[in-house]
């Protein structure tokens, strides 16, 4: 009986907890109100800090653990920023009035990109074959292209084809693509802008299940047709996301770094300690901070799209000299515990972190 009274006591507090939480929500869309009167930014870095101070002396005032209060706070601090991030791009309805088609809007990205134009008030129109239910075309050259905004969010290869057609049709609204390589695009893109179409070429680089964009980044390729960077540009301003422009050419060297060597990493870990035999299970077991961390970011990109991740791997003309230097770089480290030489490897270390002070 006891037992049961404490249990219902605790159950209580979790009820008065996540009313707290609701009230802290609220008031964090009035808050957002007042920043949008004032011409204020979302974020607030020095408050955010202040905050979590806050938050670790009280902690330690009631005897809680201050790491536990601040880890809390800051996941609190996050929800809010995506409630005003939220609100602040319904608010200003970007898109309102105006008519965008999203073509491959029925996969993981293009529905994210669909979401996203909804919520800035676009009137947003589906062409996908593979999703009937949802879609207004099942082939985008159904439609008469007489949208303000075209996004295509396909596979690079289709990308590519589309591009080249659209070159033919010569659109009025603005054409973007979501590739995450530019090298298969490169003609059909140039080509475009050429024609006098209004072509952007942009690359989120976040997933599709990204919810806030406060430290995301989204790469902005300017092809020559300032309106359409101009809109790009717009489509993420009431946003927290940096807006990151450059060149055509040097897109695909960056992104054999940013994507293909981190996605090999992954995928070599993965590899090595199933190769080995070792069951994950006991290892998961006794896993270090280090190891925790390291499995749970391999674990997403070993549950991504295959295709996908092999395209930016295979289609990237600057992705086999990355990877090589990775294999150079892990001889090295192999060579330095072989040999001994913990000279070498703590070497290795301090320039590494040397180099990463940088950032």
């Amino acid at each position: 009986m006891e037992l049961d009274q404490l249990r219902r006591e605790l159950e209580e507090v979790d009820r008065r907890i996540l009313e707290a939480i609701a009230e802290r929500q609220r008031v964090a869309r009035r808050i957002e109100a007042a920043k949008a009167a004032d011409g204020r930014p979302i974020r607030d870095y020095q408050r955010e800090r202040a905050v979590l101070e806050r938050t670790e002396m009280l902690a330690r005032n009631l005897g809680l653990e201050p790491a536990l209060a601040r880890e809390l706070m800051q996941r609190l601090i996050s929800s809010s920023l995506a409630v005003q991030e939220r609100q602040r791009i319904e608010n200003q309805a970007e898109g309102a009035g105006r008519r965008a088609l999203v073509i491959g809007g029925a996969g993981r990205m293009g529905g994210w990109f669909t979401r996203f134009l909804s919520s800035q008030g676009f009137q947003v129109e589906i062409a996908d074959p593979g999703a009937p239910e949802i879609a207004t075309y099942q082939d985008w050259r159904d439609s008469t292209l007489d949208q303000e905004l075209l996004v295509i969010a396909t596979p690079l290869r289709t990308t590519a084809e589309i591009l080249a057609e659209l070159t033919e049709r010569q659109p009025a609204g603005v054409v973007l693509d979501l590739g995450s390589l530019k090298s298969p695009l490169a003609e059909p893109l140039r080509s475009l802008a050429a024609a006098g179409v209004d072509v952007a070429s942009i690359h989120p680089l976040f997933g599709p299940d990204t919810e806030m964009l406060s430290g995301r980044h989204v790469a902005l390729i300017d092809l020559g047709r300032e309106r359409a960077t101009t809109v790009a540009r717009e489509l993420f301003a009431s946003t927290m996301a940096s807006v990151v422009p450059m060149q055509l050419e040097e897109h695909d060297r960056l992104m054999a770094w940013v994507l293909g060597v981190s996605h090999a990493v992954n995928l070599a870990f993965v590899e090595a300690l199933r190769s080995a035999g070792l069951p994950i299970q006991r290892l998961a077991a006794l896993a270090s901070t280090t190891f925790d961390r390291q499995l749970a970011i391999a674990s997403r990109v070993a549950g991504e799209n295959p295709t996908l991740y092999f395209e930016i791997q295979n289609l990237n003309p600057h992705a086999v000299s990355a990877l090589d230097a990775l294999g150079v770089a892990l001889s090295g480290l192999r060579d330095a515990v072989e040999s001994g030489d913990d000279a070498n490897f703590a070497e290795r270390m301090e320039s590494g972190r040397r180099y990463l002070e940088a950032k």
